[in-house]
């Protein structure tokens, strides 16, 4: 959002200033801003780019004249509209309180006053909308604001706008006006031509849910909302909640009756229902008084008659199976700039209750960012703040949202308050992703630096490991069991491929883990029900029985439907999204994941443009190094923990390549020598570590080793005048520093050039001058670019980036400097003739479709710095895949 915000302020300045997001929602993001002119607060609403492209300026000027002129208490004002720089935006107070919807989600029900006071305040203030020719179009908890107690109907801004553009129109940018759950029948019906009648049903389904806790109409999707809409009857309110008055629930029975012409005549003939002891509607209902004051004379003699028949029928209802329930099993459509984004680990989490989705998605530019998917509104809504985030998950009471940030370099574990939009670090340290899960007694179970599950207790600062990995395992995936008791966990045993991997469960009593399940199996969840459900690597569903007591499998495991998305993401390691709420709905991404093992080696020009160098090799890339004089470059291919290094020509037939490296293991991280004759790379052949070895080219002769130090070496390369090694040590579990070899002096005589201890240092890049050194540090808590006075490092260092920054690499003629930021690769310009100072930063292109790698570089770029070798990732072709009542689906699954 941080480009959006800058666009606005330049084109407001003098008039608003324009501070941060409040919230988003399908049509519109609302910002927080300062009225310069009025010293006010106020809120921004900036109409979402496809919506405003439909509405176009004129008409979104001309039509919200007639709203700018609704003046009541209990209609939020509209202050100024207008187009700030192809933004389409419109100005409101902003109101200190909260929206219906969020009391509602707090508190469920309301007392029956207070659910009538507010219905009249807001039909008084439709009708009034109404005799000024405006249909609000979309009523419903959300846009009920309460301040101070006071309700005041917000967006009339939207909806009359919209409207105007037409509905051809707007259906093909993937949005509607109107939520499922609160539509009218017309109106859910695609009949364009409303009446105030249509806010007369939406505002008696508001005053439904508030007395009873859910609207009359609810489903999974919309098309079954409008089945049950237009063939059944909603429960009556007095049969969930007797003290419902008689005339409350009239009132509420006429306002949603199916035709438009049997409602009342207005929302005033409506409030005035509500507060008229004695109206009554429909069959039956005009003698309720005398009903219900009779009702428990009744009661008496009926419950007598039943006792007989209940004594009789008990046994049978008690051991009798249960109903089966219906399974619906749809896919969950969304627009692409609110579509799923597959990453390492997992992508989505469901609420307690299956009521709230939230998953990965687009962030500011071409960052990734969590959205978040209520079950009664037809879009998601970005949630502010996340710029970054990778395994979401929610707490116990639904209301909260944690989520990783970062990954190599620096990972923190942070949560966000869904109503107050506060956010906050629990932990930045001994963690990365791959999963996390809080425990019943408010810990936090997460994958560790060590390769091991570690717990970050409430309101502790730093982890304890709770695992103990074997040689060459890794513990990833924690699921806390409710009862806490134990966790279930991933057990690898070849990288982060899962190819070889087995579930585990942890002991939290005695401190010990066994492996339960065996056979490329990952990524278990508990469910209610007394099972786990986890993947096959092929993307099978599985289930098997399980007691979280004893912490044993009760069965055999067997298969359920559907086939889950199994790939790496966008990054090495193995991705899985699946989640199942305690309530028995289950969503999971199904169809063909991205393929790591189809990337291409690409040129990008620096607006973007994509050349393929080679059409026909497609592999597992993971980094590239051009050779000195463009000729050639040298590419790792392989998983995480077995790779080779290989050797492309440029110059010549694009179908050849030579393999460089024919060891088993890691071979990874090429680099030109200066001559560039040789190919030095990392291996860990010789057992026992990472070293630094060389070979030629050309393939003949051995690898020989470079240096060999008690530490690990993770990278390696020499500067231009083959005077200095500069090398990265430390892997993932170690700590990571820069330091540098002088050729010819004692391999042990190391300089420090970055070795901040608690603080990771990784891709360092020199310039061609050798007189500065570029990094990458999470000392400020998330990952940035650096730079270094070198060899003399004291004599000054430099931040560079300033909103997140990896993978640094310099141009040929040292004036400028390129790395990847907030989903951009970027450029800066740069001065090293004297002291380093540096100009301002450019975004070239987006990296979305790119491999990227923050702890070492996975691109390089052309001596004319006109051009840029990368790594293309294949596109993943997924649907999201919702699953209701999915309990009764394993119940029958079951052998």
């Amino acid at each position: 959002m941080t480009e959006t915000i800058a666009r606005l302020n330049t084109a407001l300045r003098g008039h608003f200033a324009v501070e941060r997001v409040l919230g988003e929602g399908g049509m519109a993001t609302v910002y927080l801003a300062r009225d310069v002119r009025h010293d006010r607060r106020v809120a921004i609403k900036v109409l979402r780019p496809g919506l405003a492209a439909v509405i176009g300026p004129e008409r979104f000027l001309a039509e919200i004249k007639t709203t700018a002129n609704l003046q009541h208490p209990n209609i939020l004002a509209l202050h100024d509209s207008g187009d700030a720089d192809g933004l389409l935006y419109y100005v409101m107070p902003h109101v200190e309180g909260e929206s219906l919807r969020q009391r509602l989600h707090r508190e469920r029900q309301l007392s029956i006053d207070e659910a009538v006071r507010i219905t009249t305040d807001v039909a008084r203030a439709l009708d009034y909308a109404h005799r000024q020719g405006v249909i609000h179009r979309d009523i419903k908890p959300a846009n009920i604001l309460l301040q101070e107690g006071r309700p005041l109907v917000a967006d009339f801004g939207i909806a009359k706008v919209v409207n105007a553009a037409g509905a051809g129109r707007l259906t093909e940018t993937g949005m509607s006006v109107g939520t499922p759950c609160y539509m009218s029948p017309e109106q859910a019906t695609g009949e364009q031509d409303v009446t105030p009648a249509t806010d007369t049903y939406s505002l008696a389904c508001v005053l439904y849910e508030m007395l009873v806790g859910e609207p009359p109409f609810d489903g999974p999707t919309p098309q079954a909302i409008l089945a049950k809409m237009l063939t059944d009857e909603p429960t009556s309110t007095l049969a969930t909640r007797r003290a419902v008055p008689p005339n409350v629930h009239a009132a509420i029975s006429k306002a949603l009756e199916r035709l438009p012409v049997d409602r009342f005549a207005s929302t005033s003939d409506f409030a005035a229902a509500l507060t008229d002891a004695s109206f009554r509607y429909g069959p039956g209902v005009h003698d309720a008084g005398a009903a219900t004051a009779g009702r428990w004379r009744h009661v008496a003699v009926g419950a007598l008659a039943m006792l007989a028949v209940v004594s009789g029928l008990a046994a049978w209802g008690w051991t009798r199976p249960p109903a089966s329930q219906p399974i619906a099993r749809y896919v969950l459509g969304q627009s692409p700039d609110e579509a799923l984004i597959a990453t390492m680990g997992s992508s989505l989490a469901l609420s307690p209750d299956g009521a709230r989705l939230v998953y990965v998605g687009p962030g500011e530019g071409d960052e990734r960012a969590l959205w978040l998917k209520e079950r009664e509104e037809p879009h998601a809504r970005r949630i502010p703040g996340t710029d970054g985030a990778v395994d979401p998950f929610f707490y116990p009471d639904g209301r909260r949202i944690g989520f990783l940030r970062g990954g190599d370099g620096g990972t923190s574990a942070n949560v966000v308050a869904l109503e107050s939009g506060e956010l906050s670090i629990l932990a930045d340290d001994g963690f990365w992703n791959l999963g996390a899960s809080p425990g019943p007694d408010g810990s936090l179970y997460l994958r560790g630096n060590g390769n091991n599950i570690v717990r970050l207790a409430a309101g502790a600062n730093a982890v304890e490991a709770v695992t103990v990995p074997d040689p060459g395992t890794h513990h990833s995936f924690p699921e806390a069991l409710p009862g806490g008791r134990g966790v279930v966990f991933t057990v690898d045993k070849g990288g982060y491929e899962f190819r070889d991997a087995d579930i585990a469960v942890l002991d939290l009593e005695s401190g010990q883990h066994r492996i339960v399940l065996e056979g490329g199996v990952a990524f278990a969840r508990y469910v209610p029900t007394g099972h786990l459900v986890y993947v096959r690597r092929d993307g099978a569903l599985l289930a098997v029985g399980f007691d979280e007591r004893s912490l044993e499998i009760t069965g055999d495991p067997f298969r359920l439907p559907g086939t889950v998305a199994v790939g790496e993401g966008d990054g090495p390691g193995f991705g899985v999204d699946l989640a199942v709420s305690e309530s028995g709905t289950l969503v999971y991404t199904a169809g063909r994941p991205i393929n790591v093992g189809a990337r291409r080696l690409v040129w990008v020009a620096r607006d973007g443009a994509v050349t393929e160098i080679d059409p026909e090799w497609t592999a597992e890339f993971e980094g590239v190094a051009l050779s000195p004089d463009g000729t050639r470059m040298a590419v790792t291919i392989g998983a995480q923990f077995d790779t080779d290094v290989w050797i492309k020509p440029l110059d010549r037939e694009s179908r050849l390549r030579s393999l460089l490296t024919v060891t088993d293991g890691l071979n990874r991280r090429p680099a030109w020598t200066p001559d560039g004759r040789s190919v030095t790379f990392i291996s860990d052949r010789a057992g026992g570590g990472r070293d630094l070895y060389s070979k030629r080219a050309g393939g003949s002769g051995s690898a020989r080793v470079v240096l060999d130090l008690p530490v690990t070496i993770d990278e390696g390369f020499w500067s231009e005048d083959g005077e200095w090694l500069i090398l990265r040590t430390g892997m993932s579990g170690e700590e990571r520093d820069i330091v540098a070899w002088r050729a010819g002096t004692d391999p042990n005589d190391l300089v420090p050039v970055s070795t901040v201890a608690g603080v990771e240092e990784v891709a360092p890049a020199l310039s061609p001058d050798g007189r500065f050194i570029a990094y990458v540090s999470n000392e400020t808590g998330r990952p940035e670019v650096w730079v270094r006075a070198f060899p003399d490092v004291e004599a000054g260092r430099w931040q560079v980036s300033v909103d997140g920054g990896t993978e640094p690499v310099w141009a040929h003629s040292g004036r400028e400097l390129f790395y990847k930021s907030r989903g951009n690769q970027v450029a800066v310009a740069v001065d090293t003739e004297g002291t380093f100072s540096r100009g301002d930063e450019v975004a070239l292109f987006p990296l979305r479709d790119f491999y990227q790698f923050s702890v070492h570089r996975s691109y390089d770029v052309a001596a004319d710095g006109e051009r840029f070798v990368m790594i293309k990732n294949p596109e993943a072709e997924t649907e999201l895949v919702v699953v209701e009542n999915f309990f009764e689906e394993l119940r029958r699954a079951e052998p």
